[in-house]
């Protein structure tokens, strides 16, 4: 099974939870257990596993900013977009989880999140299933 799917983001730094719409398209599949595939079709946002206790997505979102290097970037579309593509490179574009009864196999915190870094965008996402 592949399913494509858009999530809307509002700011340009953004952490939205997206737990909730795979395991929805996880109760469409065929198989009720496997791996779930998830990938992000953009370099400017990423894809990860994260604890959202109220305030951790803005705590993430500010030591990742943070973590970005002062430098002289040299990007021929938008030097000052750079970092963006940096931190979406480090984060990742994809990830795999095992599911089971239609659900994933995410620790108890864990949840599913698209992390924007140059919105707002409407972002595209493609999950598999095997």
């Amino acid at each position: 099974m592949l399913r494509t799917f858009t999530v809307s983001t509002h700011k340009k730094d953004q952490v939205v939870d997206i737990t909730d719409t795979v395991e929805q398209y996880l109760r469409e599949a065929e198989k009720t257990e496997g791996l779930c595939s998830l990938f992000v079709a953009h370099t400017t946002c990423s894809i990860t596993t994260a604890d959202l206790d109220p305030g951790t997505d803005l705590d993430l979102l500010d030591a990742l900013r943070h973590m970005q290097p002062n430098l002289r970037y040299r990007h021929p579309h938008n030097p000052a977009h750079a970092p963006d593509h940096i931190l979406s490179s480090i984060i990742g574009s994809s990830l795999v989880i095992p599911y089971q009864q239609s659900r994933l196999m995410l620790g108890v915190w864990q949840r599913v999140i698209l992390v924007e870094l140059d919105g707002p965008r409407e972002r595209t996402l493609h999950l598999s299933t095997f």
